[in-house]
């Protein structure tokens, strides 16, 4: 099925103007939108998932993730200045490799979007409980008196049922995105200041506390092994997580101003950005707290996320792998509860613009599909009043809000990096077969020794993907199976470009829905 119904590029350019979005985003909004997608759950909760796997050796797995992510960066800039346009992976899969192939990459990025977003929630969740029991909130009420019990606050894994605050985040999140794009990226502009504020207060507080007993040993799981989800590969896998967002800029590439410019600024800048604030809070957190992994009673390392893990942390909750706020937990341990305390708040105030990145690139990603055809028409309806696609919106975090209800986060954030992944791979495939096909297609930005470039990003993506767990990663090939179903009962059949509904040139072309009008620039 291979270049089976490839849609041309100059076709997909011609369908996005007939049903078009505005564009108002510049390249500082756009980076200002990385850096809040990809500067969130990951550094703020994960930094203890990932001691748990590697131990100090954390800091290589930062290091590895982000290569990874930067060689993935190169070949979605330049796709995404050819083909500005709302989809992402999947618009460009479309366009190079065919529906099919294109059906499956956008069928995976429901789990880098919505999953991913689940998983913020969740973490926000536990910065929000911790904040609640930890400070008597301004004076108001005392420590714990708002804290939710146990059996609320955590996922299944650990023993709880049902994530109430990861829940309602969501949803009041899903209510911001339909009221309009415009005033979500000035909310966005604002969280990111106070994010970024809170990490640079706890480099400046931790990094010298650092003790270089907490380094040693420093590969106490070693490299790991295919599959076993533990080590310094396994902790990469994870951390992945923590760089996964910067692709969502290009989602928005069909609402950005000069997209051939601004696109690739914005997503290799706020990269750059994220990975350096990532190896100086990774540094400081393990210099300053140690991150000593949980060992089982048959001598192996735990998995986090597992009833092991959490039985546990329940003889240990001092631990730093322990923590679902390891970041506040750190500068309590220190000496520092009090700018602990405002850590949290930050992450409190501030998680919340990385689930409504998600989110958003999640229901762009569907309005494109729907406008292909491969999905219900419905689906990419605007709201009369607000002019955002509020159906698909409304669908979207509804399910989101049941990920973060009932699921941990290291579960979800694996889950979310399988597809990410495999996103990623498609995108450096497609970028060297038009480079094949069309050598002299105009590329506003060119990937950099592209031949080393995208084979090394293939090669790390796959390095990564087999170092998920086994769970993982039959969840993910179970999820494809369920996709493809899907799309040969609805997608074959509906598909605009199966069916001849190609434009002016091969049929009828799709009726236009208003723009989105949403006011003055974000």
């Amino acid at each position: 099925m291979l270049f089976w119904r490839v849609k041309p590029l100059d076709k997909i350019l011609e369908t996005a103007g007939k049903k078009a979005l505005t564009r108002q985003l510049g390249a500082f909004q756009l980076t200002m939108l990385g850096i809040g997608a990809v500067i969130g759950t990951g550094i703020f909760v994960l930094t203890a998932e990932a001691g748990q796997k590697a131990g100090p050796a954390m800091m290589i797995a930062f290091v590895i993730a982000a290569v990874v992510c930067a060689l993935a960066a190169l070949a979605y800039a330049e796709l995404a200045s050819m083909v500005p346009v709302s989809g992402s992976a999947y618009t460009y899969t479309y366009g190079v490799l065919g529906e099919a192939l294109a059906w499956i990459v956008g069928w995976a990025l429901v789990l880098e979007y919505a999953v991913a977003a689940g998983a913020v929630a969740v973490g926000w969740s536990g910065y929000m409980n911790g904040l609640l029991m930890h400070t008597n909130l301004f004076g108001l009420v005392e420590p714990g008196a708002l804290a939710l019990p146990r059996w609320l606050q955590t996922g299944p894994y650990d023993g709880g049922t049902f994530n109430v605050l990861a829940c309602l985040i969501a949803l009041v999140i899903t209510w911001l995105l339909v009221i309009g794009t415009s005033k979500s990226a000035k909310v966005n502009a604002v969280l990111v200041s106070i994010k970024v504020a809170a990490l640079i207060a706890f480099i400046a507080i931790s990094v010298p506390a650092v003790q270089s007993e907490n380094f040693a040993p420093f590969f106490p799981t070693g490299w790991g092994s295919p599959m076993g989800g533990i080590g310094v590969l396994g902790a990469a896998a994870s951390i992945f997580f923590a760089y996964v967002g910067f692709d969502a800029v290009s989602t928005a590439s069909e609402e950005t101003k000069n997209p051939n410019r601004n696109i690739p600024i914005g997503l290799i800048g706020s990269l750059l950005i994220c990975t350096i604030f990532y190896l100086l809070v990774g540094y400081g957190a393990v210099g300053a707290a140690g991150s000593a992994p949980m060992v089982g009673a048959n001598g192996q390392f735990l998995q986090p996320g597992t009833p092991e893990m959490a039985a546990a942390c329940l003889n240990h909750p001092e631990a730093l792998v322990c923590s679902k706020e390891p970041l506040a937990h750190v500068m309590r341990m220190v000496g520092f509860g009090g700018i602990g305390n405002l850590i949290g708040l930050a992450a409190a105030l501030a998680l919340p613009s990385v689930v409504l990145m998600m989110i958003y690139g999640q229901t762009r990603i569907f309005f494109t599909m729907s406008r292909d055809g491969l999905l219900p028409e419905v689906l990419s309806r605007v709201h009369p009043k607000y002019h955002t696609p509020h159906v698909i919106t409304v669908i979207t975090g509804v399910f989101v809000a049941l990920f973060g209800a009932m699921f941990p986060v290291g579960i979800l954030a694996d889950i979310s990096n399988s597809g990410t992944l495999f996103a990623f791979i498609m995108v450096s495939i497609g970028v060297m077969i038009l480079r094949k096909q069309q050598p002299d297609r105009h590329r506003p930005f060119r990937t950099p020794l592209v031949w080393v470039v995208c084979p090394l990003a293939i090669a790390g993506c796959l390095l990564l993907f087999f170092n998920l767990s086994l769970y993982t990663i039959s969840l993910f090939f179970g999820w494809a199976i369920i996709g493809l179903v899907v799309y040969r009962f609805y997608g074959y059949g509906h598909s605009d470009l199966g069916r001849g509904i190609t434009g002016p040139e091969g049929g009828v072309s799709p009726p236009a829905e208003p723009a989105f009008h949403e006011g003055p620039e974000a």
